[in-house]
């Protein structure tokens, strides 16, 4: 239950953690004073993606306690699927990672923290499920199972049964990079 009602979680939490990122820094005027330190653009997204990251990864690590507990009281003990349980923590570990940084995406291209946050959300919501819900409408045909592999919901169910495949990685890798490669088009666009 913890991994299947955690990316819903993770759809509200992680956009309501990024929505400051740089929304708040235009807001106050302080992105002039960044953007006047020797840093690259790069560094700055870099940078605020790595803090909403690990802060996401210190919001799983309690969840640990509840695989000890039930290792424990197995019957007997030790009766879980080790490999499930952690191909679906480094499923939401991606995930998180995914979701930081469609939220520092949308925060770098408004003022606004209350709508970077619904557009991260609303972001979130349509990379994760909206793909699968598009494929199931019955117009594709043939092509409806290549529309759902776009989406992260389908590699995410893939990683949650215990095989860590390196396509399933490099797509969640791929999708943080495209996401970060956004968002220094977005900051660099400043200087046209």
């Amino acid at each position: 239950t913890l991994f299947n009602l955690g990316p819903y979680v993770f759809i509200f939490l992680i956009p309501a953690i990024t929505m400051r990122m740089f929304a708040e820094e235009k807001k106050a005027g302080t992105m002039e004073l960044l953007l006047t330190k020797p840093l690259h653009d790069w560094e700055i997204i870099l940078g605020q993606y790595l803090a909403g990251f690990v802060l996401v990864v210190f919001s799983i690590l309690p969840t640990l306690l509840y695989y000890i507990t039930i290792y424990q009281l197995g019957n007997p003990a030790g009766n879980i699927d080790t490999a499930g349980t952690m191909g679906s923590y480094v499923g939401l570990i991606l995930l998180g990672g995914v979701f930081t940084s469609i939220g520092i995406f949308s925060s770098s291209f408004t003022e606004n923290q209350v709508v970077s946050f619904i557009i991260a959300a609303f972001l979130c919501f349509v990379i994760y499920s909206g793909f699968q819900s598009l494929a199931a409408l019955p117009l594709w045909g043939g092509i409806a199972y290549k529309i759902e592999q776009m989406g992260i919901l389908y590699h995410y169910n893939a990683m949650s049964r215990g095989l860590i495949d390196s396509r399933n990685v490099i797509y969640f890798v791929s999708v943080i990079a495209l996401m970060l490669l956004l968002t220094n088009f977005v900051m660099s666009s400043r200087k046209w």
